[in-house]
């Protein structure tokens, strides 16, 4: 909670998050330390918090907006502590702490004379942060913390370049001689967030709004208890992901933490953003399949991984699926308890089911139906499989021709020529009549690179005759499902095969039979 609010609204709003799940209340004083009659105020909300409370007042070299003398800091964190209402914590940064002697000296002498005085008494936090990387001595900044009497809490913070800065940040915490907060900031960094209480860390920092965070990455209070159940994890806690570039715009962690739920299943469902070379896979997929503790056990791929994981799977010796062998590409990453991986493909059953279903027509029906995909990436490459093998008649198109002749002589030499399968001119889309369009590119996507762009030319002939299919399922009206509509033509969200191929997902993972009811309702919460 910002100190700039009016303290009756930063009261409410207290109010309101511990009536969502929060236990304890940050006071961020940075602002209102400078303001007349401060430490009367600071007292008031202290006192008045509806739960225990951190105060801290960060200085501007690490993330805060206090631009005051020391000595006043000091003079307010001393109060705080000898009150009668001390907060529970107080929060101030090791460089401070280690320089000030001023400040060393009254805060520590505060901290006994509160501890001998008073039954509740406030402990403190000391803390690193380092809004670039991870720092240098970061082993040796955790060493001064953990050495120094006065420091109850450590607290360590920096900027996450890769997923895998979190594992450090894990593995920090199953190792710390004092409780511990080890967090990552950034759009990488939600995984230590999210699995602290997996590895004993005492907190983690939620925020009520998600337009004002006191970091980067920090999820809201809803996401964390209600998409990521926080309060169900615990060592126990397997982990899953959904492994893209990019993923915040990904269902997956709500329908799958849903299902996690209702089928008693302890596991966490996380985006992870992973670069989209090929090399940047391999050292993070690898790292978390060999990290001891973390209890990864398998991960939707999406663009641009899917030839990736396949790739990987092989390089690491584990099981291909035939489909995946057939399509080139997999979607699905599933890990054995002893860690024998295993690599599937739902999304050419689930493309052709939600075809069929959108169609009205058996798949034995797709015979001779004329279909143009658009796109020659792993989608593609499951949708034409899934569609070839039922007769249809599928023309790949391209920007880049060269990546549509290599799907089609992948395809024709992973099923030996069988299936009507050809590469179109770009440029001769219009020129040809097909009974079904189906988008198997990242256009219209939001957060992607052309989400307010539709990948049919406008003058393609749609009509009520013809059948529009977008795998993309975020936003569900997408550019192209809105062109599709305003020509009369019949119009197939991404979302039905989004969830098709997510049930499929989640039985391998699980074994169990997929709650679409929960996933449904999930995604209307959503």
């Amino acid at each position: 909670m910002r100190g700039t609010d009016e303290p009756d609204a930063a009261l409410r709003r207290a109010t309101q998050a511990v009536e969502a799940g929060a236990r304890l209340i940050e006071w961020r004083i940075d602002a209102l330390a400078e303001e007349p009659d401060a430490l009367a105020a600071i007292k008031a909300l202290v006192r008045r918090c509806p739960a225990p409370c951190i105060v801290t007042c960060r200085v501007c070299g690490e993330g805060g907006d206090y631009g005051g003398t020391e000595d006043h800091r000091a003079e307010i964190f001393e109060a705080l502590v000898r009150a009668d209402h001390p907060p529970r914590y107080i929060d101030i940064e090791l460089a401070a702490y280690q320089r000030d002697t001023r400040l060393r000296r009254a805060i520590s002498a505060a901290l006994k004379d509160g501890e001998r005085a008073r039954d509740a008494h406030t402990s403190l936090i000391l803390s690193v942060h380092d809004f670039d990387r991870r720092p240098a001595d970061l082993l040796q900044r955790i060493e001064a913390m953990t050495n120094e009497p006065a420091c109850s809490v450590i607290k360590v913070a920096w900027q996450a370049r890769s997923l895998r800065d979190n594992l450090e940040a894990l593995d920090l915490l199953a190792q710390r001689a004092k409780p511990m907060i080890a967090l990552c900031m950034g759009r990488f960094g939600l995984m230590s967030r999210v699995l602290a209480p997996k590895f004993g860390g005492l907190l983690t920092f939620t925020t009520d709004r998600s337009a004002e965070m006191t970091a980067p990455g920090q999820p809201t209070i809803d996401e964390l208890q209600n998409v990521y159940r926080f309060q169900r994890i615990g060592p126990p806690t397997k982990v899953y992901g959904v492994i893209g570039w990019p993923v915040e715009h990904s269902l997956g962690p709500s329908i799958h933490n849903a299902g996690f739920e209702a089928v008693e299943h302890a596991s966490a469902y996380l985006p992870m953003a992973i670069p989209p070379q090929y090399e940047h896979f391999k050292a993070t997929v690898g790292a978390m399949l060999d990290h001891q503790h973390l209890g990864f056990r398998g991960a939707s791929v999406t663009s641009p991984h899917k030839e990736h994981l396949l790739r990987f799977v092989a390089d690491r010796g584990g099981r291909i699926d035939a489909l995946v062998e057939r399509i080139g590409a997999a979607n699905t990453l599933v890990v054995s308890d002893e860690g024998f991986i295993e690599c599937f493909n739902t999304d050419a059953p689930a493309a052709r089911e939600a075809l069929c279903a959108g169609m009205g027509i058996e798949r034995s029906a797709l015979a001779g139906v004329r279909i143009a995909v658009l796109g020659a990436g792993g989608v593609a490459r499951a949708v034409v499989a899934g569609l070839v093998e039922y007769g249809a008649t599928v023309v790949v198109f391209n920007r880049s021709p060269e990546r549509a002749e290599a799907l089609v002589a992948s395809h024709k030499a992973a099923t030996g020529g069988r299936g009507k399968v050809a590469v179109g001119k770009p440029d001769a889309i219009a020129g040809d009549r097909f009974d079904v369009f189906i988008n198997c590119t990242p256009i219209g996507m939001a957060g992607g690179p052309a989400a307010d762009e539709s990948p049919l030319p406008d003058d393609v002939p749609l009509d009520e005759n013809v059948t529009v299919f977008d795998t993309v399922y975020m936003p569900q009206r997408t550019p192209l499902i809105q062109q599709a509509q305003a020509h009369g033509a019949r119009a197939i969200s991404g979302l039905d095969m989004y969830l098709r191929q997510a049930a499929m997902q989640f039985e391998r993972w699980t074994g169990c039979q997929a709650p679409t009811e929960a996933f449904a309702a999930a995604l209307k919460n959503q």
